[in-house]
Order: C-alpha cells, then structure tokens, then sequence
C-alpha cells in the first residue's frame, strides 16, 4: 500500500477545492436534481404544517415545531444525492482518471464531501427562509441560531461522511440512491414530526435513543431559548456517526484507489 508523502499532503487543500468546485458544477448542470432536492423539503413542510398539523398537539405553533425536523430531513435528501454521485466516479472511469493525475487521492472524497455539505446547508436555509414567511418565529437570539447551525452542520459532515462510504460500496449509482434510503427514513421515527411521548412504548424506546431525537432536540431547544438538556448527546452521536463514516470511507477509498 502507497503512503501519500508529505510533499502530496501538502496539495490537499488546493486538490480538495478543485474537486469541490468540480462536484458543484455537475450538481448544477444537473437541474432536476438539484430543484428536486431543495424544493422537496420545502414540500414535505407544507405537507407536515397544513395537512397533518392540525391534528398534531405540539403545545403551541407546530410550524416552530416541525422546522428543526425539515432541517434534518435535507441531511436525508442531501445524502442521497452525495452517494450517488460518489459511486457514478467510482464505477464509470472517473477514479480510473484521477489516478493517473498528481493530486492527494482523497482529495475526490473530500471534494464530494464539502459540495455535500455546502449543498445541504443551502437547501436548509431556503427551507427555514420560507418557513419564516409563513410565519415561523423562534425565540432564540443570534447564539442560539449560531448554536443550531453549528449542530446541524455538525450533523450534515456526520450525515454525507456515511453517504460517502455508502457510495464507494455500492455496486451501481441506483443501489447507491437506494442505501441512503434508510437515512432519510430516520428522522420520521423520532421527535422531529411528533413528540416521543404520543408513541408505543416499544416505538418510543427506539425513538428516543436512535440519533436524530437528541439531535432535533437540541436544534429545536436552541432556536427557542430554552435548556438544551441533550446537547451532550447530540454531539457525541454526530461524531461518532462521522468517526464510521469517515473509518469506512477511508477504507473503502484505499482498497478502490490501490487495487
């Protein structure tokens, strides 16, 4: 196995952004995609709110309720489209390519990995901007806003480092979409559409102790001002979902790039 030198390192940041920039052009060329995954969440709220919300006792606006929940299914969405992308260069020439080139090899993970990120970050923040048209008005002040952007985006490294992995393994672009599925089921078993406690009781024991709950619950404690009780937890669950995602990458990454 090749040990990249320093003197490659060194081009890590340079190659990553080339990589990043070559990531974005190809989301946006690819137009159907990318409306897709930034008006989606933005339906699934309007879903959630005018349809489903009514029937929903939340203990006040359930718009400022099911927000926080639309920011971590962009994560799902985002994710999707990240491994994707990451297995169409892994299984048509692409890598083939990129070996023969000067350039820090994870530079192509890394560059897929930023585009994930920037990406999802945006649809968030067209999701929450039209939230706030219809009236969403959290009672948090800039540091809880700082707070929650930093989980969330804390949360969507973790997210797009196992959509990565999960790209390098897959045997095909579709089968890569299909892996990521589960991702974006995870936040609908947890509180970010309803509140554990209107759960079976075996249902709210997985709802409770899987990672999206602390995570929306934080977000969701933030932007209204009040204790952040799970922060710990949201925080400790985030890195070790991007310590397994970022461990499988790496050595899904090595055993494609040296074989």
């Amino acid at each position: 196995m090749t040990v990249p030198t320093l003197s490659a390192a060194r081009h890590f940041v340079p190659d990553t952004l080339v990589m990043f920039r070559r990531c974005a052009r190809r989301t946006l060329r690819s137009t159907d995609t990318l409306v897709i995954s930034l008006t989606m969440p933005i339906l699934m709220m309007l879903l959630f709110t005018y349809v489903f919300g009514g029937a929903i006792e939340v203990g006040g606006s359930y718009l400022n309720y099911v927000v926080p929940g639309i920011m971590l299914l962009c994560t799902g969405f985002g994710a999707s489209i990240t491994a994707t992308s990451v297995c169409t260069d892994m299984t048509r020439g692409s890598m083939d390519r990129f070996r023969t080139l000067p350039m820090f090899r994870q530079a192509l993970s890394a560059g897929h990995l930023s585009e994930g990120l920037v990406r999802t970050m945006a649809a968030i923040a067209i999701a929450v901007g039209v939230a706030v048209t219809l009236g969403y008005r959290p009672g948090s002040g800039p540091l809880g806003w700082l707070g929650a952007a930093a989980l969330i985006a804390l949360f969507v490294v973790a997210i797009t480092a196992i959509a990565v992995a999960l790209g390098m393994a897959a045997s095909n672009p579709e089968a890569a979409g299909g892996l990521t599925y589960a991702i974006t089921f995870i936040p609908y078993v947890s509180s970010a559409f309803v509140p554990t406690r209107t759960m079976p009781g075996w249902l709210r024991g997985i709802a409770d102790r899987q990672p999206a709950t602390p995570v929306v619950d934080t977000v969701r404690a933030l932007l209204d001002g009040t204790a952040a009780d799970r922060a710990p937890a949201a925080v400790l669950w985030c890195l070790a979902i991007a310590a397994v995602g970022f461990a499988c990458a790496a050595v899904s990454f090595r055993r494609l790039s040296y074989r």
